[in-house]
C-alpha cells in the first residue's frame, strides 16, 4: 500500500513523470500504428486475390473441353463449396475515337463466379438487385453484353484519388468494339487473307477478331490493377468468337471456392487427384501436361511478395523500436532527478525500517507504473489514428493539397485500417520492460541512500 501511496504522490508531485508517461503512450502508439498498418495491408491483398479468383486456382498449360464436367466433379468434394471456369484472352478495347486500351479478357459465368468470389459486391448496377448477375442487354437480347473495369473507363482524380462516376454511369448503356485474336494451328492456312499474320509454321497463324458489345455494368474492386486491366464477358460468346472450331466449351482456369473450415492442404490434395482422374479419363492427356497444370492456393500464388512486405515490416519495427528505445535515457534521467532531489524522503523510509531491496523495487515499480500508464493511453491513441487513417488522410489532402494515398501507387483506394492486436500486447510488455530498465540505475542508487548521512544535520 506504501508503495502505491508513492507511486500516485510522485506521480502527481513530480509533473515532469508526465513527460515520461507521454514518451512511453507515443512511442507504443507510433509502433502498433505500423505494425497495424503493413499487416493490414497484407492481409487486404491476400482477400483481394481471394475475392478475385477464389481460394484456389487451377491454370491449365492449354485450354481444356468439358470443364462443366470437371466442375460438377469438384463440387461433389466436401471441401469444395463451388468452382467456375474461365477462358482468357488477351486485347485492345476501343472506346472512342483516340481512346484505346490494353486489356485481359475473361471469359466468365457470372451467377457461377459470384458463388465462388466476391463479384456481385463489384458491381455498380447489378450488385443491390435482388436478379441474378446477368449479361442481358435488356433493350436487345440479341446483342452482347460485358463487364468493364472502371480504371477502363476513366482515371482517378489526381488529387482526391476518386473516380469520375457520373463518367462512368454515362459508359453503361454504351457500345464499345473489342480487337482480340486467336493462334489457329493449320500449316496450310498461313497464306491466308489480310486479318492473318503467320505467327510460327509449327505453330499456324494468328487470326485477328473484332466484335462489338454493349457495357451491362461496371466493375469496381478497388484494386486498382485489376481495375484497370478487366474486361468481363460471357465465356461461350467468348469461345464462339476466339475459338469457333471448338464444338464444346472450352476453358483455362477453374477457380475453386474451399467449404468452410476445410484444411487448405487435403483439399488441394483432393483437387489433384481429382485433376488428374478427368485429364486423364476424359481429356486423354499425357502425365507431362498433367504435371504442367498449376494448383495453388490464392494466399500461396503471393508469398513471395507477402515474405518480401514481411522482412520491410520487421525492418522498419526494429528501426522504431530502437528509436523509441530513447524512452529508456529519459526514464533514466527523470527518475535519476527524482532520487538526487528526494534524497531526504528516501533516508527517512529508509530509516524507519525499509530495506535496500524494498526501495529498489518502489522506484523499478514506480518505472513500471509509468510504462503501464503510457502504454495504456499508447494502446488507445493507437487505436483511434489507425481505425480513422483514412479521414486523417482526408484532412491532410484537403488542408495542405498533399494526396499520401494513390490507389495508382499502393493498389488500394483505401488505406487498410485494422488493428493488429497480436502485435500490440507484445510492444506494450516491451513498452513496460523498457520504463523499468530506465528505472533500474536510479532505484539502485535511492538503495544505496545512507540515512545517517542525509539526516546528519537535520
Amino acid at each position: 500500500m506504501l508503495k502505491l501511496f508513492l507511486w500516485l504522490r510522485y506521480l502527481r508531485k513530480r509533473k515532469i513523470v508526465f513527460l515520461s508517461v507521454a514518451a512511453v503512450a507515443l512511442s507504443v502508439s507510433l509502433l502498433i500504428v505500423v505494425a497495424s498498418l503493413f499487416t493490414g495491408f497484407i492481409h487486404a491483398f491476400e482477400q483481394s486475390a481471394v475475392d478475385t479468383i477464389g481460394d484456389v486456382v487451377l491454370s491449365a498449360p492449354v485450354r481444356f473441353a468439358k470443364y462443366p464436367l470437371f466442375i460438377e466433379r469438384l463440387e461433389q468434394l466436401d471441401s469444395i463449396e463451388a468452382a467456375t471456369a474461365i477462358l482468357s484472352a488477351e486485347g485492345l478495347l476501343h472506346l472512342g475515337e483516340g481512346n484505346v486500351r490494353a486489356v485481359e479478357i475473361w471469359g466468365i459465368e457470372p451467377e457461377r463466379r459470384a458463388r465462388v468470389t466476391g463479384f456481385k459486391q463489384f458491381l455498380l448496377k447489378q450488385k443491390n438487385l435482388p436478379e441474378e448477375l446477368s449479361f442481358e442487354v435488356s433493350d436487345s437480347p440479341e446483342k452482347i453484353g460485358g463487364f468493364v473495369g472502371i480504371g477502363i473507363i476513366t482515371e482517378p482524380d489526381e488529387k482526391s484519388d476518386v473516380y469520375d462516376f457520373q463518367a462512368v454511369e454515362k459508359m453503361i448503356g454504351q457500345q464499345v468494339v473489342l480487337t482480340t485474336g486467336s493462334v489457329i494451328e493449320d500449316k496450310d492456312s498461313l497464306s491466308g487473307g489480310n486479318d492473318a499474320r503467320p505467327l510460327d509454321s509449327a505453330q499456324g497463324r494468328y487470326k485477328r477478331i473484332t466484335t462489338s458489345f454493349t457495357i451491362e455494368d461496371v466493375v469496381f474492386t478497388g484494386v486498382y490493377d485489376l481495375d484497370k486491366r478487366f474486361v468481363y464477358l460471357p465465356i461461350e460468346q467468348l469461345r464462339k468468337k476466339i475459338y469457333p472450331d471448338e464444338k464444346e466449351p472450352v476453358s483455362d482456369q477453374i477457380q475453386i471456392k474451399l467449404s468452410t473450415g476445410a484444411d487448405v492442404e487435403a483439399a488441394l490434395a483432393q483437387i489433384r487427384g481429382a485433376w488428374q482422374v478427368f485429364a486423364t479419363d476424359e481429356l486423354g492427356w499425357t502425365s507431362i501436361l498433367i504435371e504442367y497444370t498449376d494448383i495453388q492456393a490464392a494466399k500461396q500464388m503471393q508469398r513471395k511478395y507477402i515474405a518480401a512486405l514481411l522482412k520491410q515490416m520487421g525492418i522498419l519495427i526494429l528501426i522504431f523500436g530502437v528509436v523509441s528505445f530513447s524512452v529508456i535515457v529519459l526514464i533514466f534521467c527523470i527518475f535519476y532527478m527524482i532520487v538526487i532531489t528526494r534524497q531526504k524522503d528516501i533516508a527517512i523510509i529508509k530509516s524507519c525500517g525499509a530495506t535496500s531491496g524494498s526501495l529498489t523495487f518502489i522506484f523499478i515499480g514506480f518505472g513500471s507504473f509509468v510504462g503501464l500508464i503510457g502504454s495504456t493511453i499508447g494502446i488507445v491513441m493507437g487505436y483511434i489514428f489507425t481505425k480513422n487513417i483514412n479521414t486523417i488522410e482526408q484532412w491532410i489532402t484537403t488542408i495542405f493539397g498533399l494526396k499520401l494515398w494513390k490507389s495508382s501507387v499502393y493498389m488500394f483506394s483505401k488505406i487498410p485500417n485494422e488493428v493488429n492486436w497480436d502485435s500490440a500486447l507484445p510492444i506494450a510488455l516491451l513498452s513496460i520492460l523498457a520504463a523499468a530498465l530506465g528505472a533500474l540505475i536510479p532505484a539502485v542508487v535511492a538503495a544505496r541512500t545512507r540515512p545517517v548521512e542525509i539526516l546528519r544535520y537535520e
